[in-house]
């Protein structure tokens, strides 16, 4: 009997937590799944050590390197309709793919599903990780992840579920230079795919000293700005010659990476008393109050102070400015 839903998680040294994260999906409400387990060349012994009589779980091995690739081997073994991803050292709430199955077939027009979260650790979790989780707590519907898609990935990769279609046509994951979970975001925006999420929490995402992101280049915050100056070079920015809200290392930084994919900057926006007035990388800074005479400039937001924000959102908005149409958080 084909499956409703294939579940595919790579793995490479899965360690203590690799017989927790398969338990949580092979305990589903919904019973109608299969778990691919893909071994990306692993060296421990966490995959030898699970229990395999349940004939829902397969364990295969990656037919190249790199979790990307994993994904893709269990990809291309998958015969369910929906296509779900999940990580090696998380914890799948028991209805998890129940909730995001369902929600998928009331929302027909949307192609990817992520998940609300809680994130937690064994020391416990900082108040960058709360407001991280808050932040993508609050975007479930497709007009607002569409509208911050560029401030972080609002899709928490472990909870993404995918149509079958969807995933085909994106051709799975690539191995870019950045984060390869936020590429393939990036691409299914710029393919015009809607993404969203059910109001549950769905995960347990656990935050480790192990963890890829904290140890791969890939995922350091010059990469993320890279993926970002990529996709908006090629999409929204395209045909505009914008405005740099921040001339400070952020703002000077999201400049250069916008040159480096053709895009001309037409000055910065700045708060700074020192720079107002003066230039950065040769453009002019202005006051901020300048939005009044640069109606018909679009304008990309690169600072990222805490609070900073909510505050040059209302002052956008208080001069008739429309978030997404007219200006960007990049950061």
């Amino acid at each position: 009997m084909t499956p409703r839903v294939s579940v595919v998680m790579p793995v490479r040294n899965g360690g203590v937590f690799l017989a927790e994260a398969v338990a949580s999906i092979l305990s589903q409400t919904v019973r109608d799944l299969e778990l691919i387990v893909v071994d990306d060349h692993s060296s421990d012994s966490a995959l030898a050590e699970l229990d395999t009589s349940d004939p829902r779980l397969l364990i295969v091995p990656s037919h190249g390197h790199g979790v990307s690739e994993a994904f893709n081997t269990g990809l291309a073994q998958a015969r369910g309709v929906f296509i779900a991803r999940m990580d090696a050292d998380d914890v799948a709430l028991p209805e998890r793919l129940e909730l995001q199955q369902r929600w998928l077939e009331r929302h027909p027009h949307v192609d990817i599903c992520g998940g609300c979260v809680e994130i937690f650790s064994d020391s416990g979790i900082a108040g960058g990780n709360r407001r991280y989780q808050d932040w993508l707590n609050r975007l479930r519907r497709p007009e607002d992840i569409r509208r911050e898609l560029f401030i972080e990935s609002p899709i928490p990769n472990p909870t993404a579920m995918f149509r079958r279609e969807a995933i085909l046509r994106l051709g799975g994951y690539r191995d870019p230079s950045w984060p390869e979970d936020y590429d393939l975001f990036l691409r299914a925006d710029a393919q015009g795919m809607l993404m969203g999420k059910p109001d549950e929490t769905v995960l347990r995402w656990r935050e480790h000293a192990g963890r890829l992101t904290r140890s791969d280049a890939r995922y350091s915050q010059r990469a993320f700005q890279a993926a970002k100056a990529h996709y908006l070079a090629a999409g929204r920015l395209h045909g505009r010659k914008p405005v740099i809200w921040g001339a400070g290392p952020g703002g000077r930084l999201f400049h250069d990476l916008l040159c480096g994919e053709g895009v001309e900057i037409r000055g910065f926006l700045d708060v700074h008393p020192r720079r107002i007035g003066g230039e950065k990388r040769k453009l002019p800074v202005w006051p901020i109050e300048a939005v009044s005479d640069l109606e018909d400039a679009f304008i990309v937001v690169a600072v990222g102070a805490v609070g900073a924000r909510n505050k040059i959102r209302r002052f956008l908005e208080n001069h008739g400015w429309v978030e997404g149409e007219r200006f960007l958080f990049v950061a």
